[in-house]
């Protein structure tokens, strides 16, 4: 059986999941809308290097996404500390950054000389961002929200 059949059963097993993904994925879609925002605002704006600029804007998103997965879709999870639910999150979004950092500068360097700044790193952030997506949910999942 391929990955994707097991994702598909799971989520046909489990349409509380399959909701969960969905209202995780809104989320990450409203953080990537303040990613791709601020990203242009400190590349293009202020003169920031791309990497500085990445890593300011995937953090702002990072805490946005904390708040709303936490109020809305894990909003059981408000019953344990933050303490120690928010390192986790930061942990496995820590390491989603790096993800990001990589697929965003690679992509941008070998983007670059064919379509040009902004396109090159804003492409290299799309492919990133739906990337982490499955990293973050699957890791917050399994450790950030386990049982719930």
């Amino acid at each position: 059986m391929s990955i994707i059949e097991n994702i598909t059963n799971v989520y046909q097993n489990n349409p509380k999941e399959f909701h969960r993904f969905i209202k995780f994925a809104l989320v990450g879609a409203l953080g990537a809308i303040i990613d791709f925002a601020l990203l242009n605002v400190f590349k293009q704006y202020f003169g920031w290097p791309l990497l500085l600029a990445n890593t300011m804007s995937v953090s702002a998103a990072i805490v946005s996404n904390f708040v709303w997965n936490r109020l809305w879709t894990y909003p059981e999870s408000r019953s344990r500390k933050k303490r120690t639910q928010l390192p986790q999150f930061t942990v496995v979004n820590l390491i989603g950054l790096i993800i990001n950092n990589i697929i965003v500068v690679g992509l941008d360097a070998l983007f670059v000389v064919y379509i040009g700044e902004p396109w090159s790193y804003n492409l290299g952030k799309a492919i990133a961002i739906g990337i982490v997506l499955l990293w973050n949910f699957g890791i917050n999942r399994l450790w950030t929200y386990r049982g719930l």
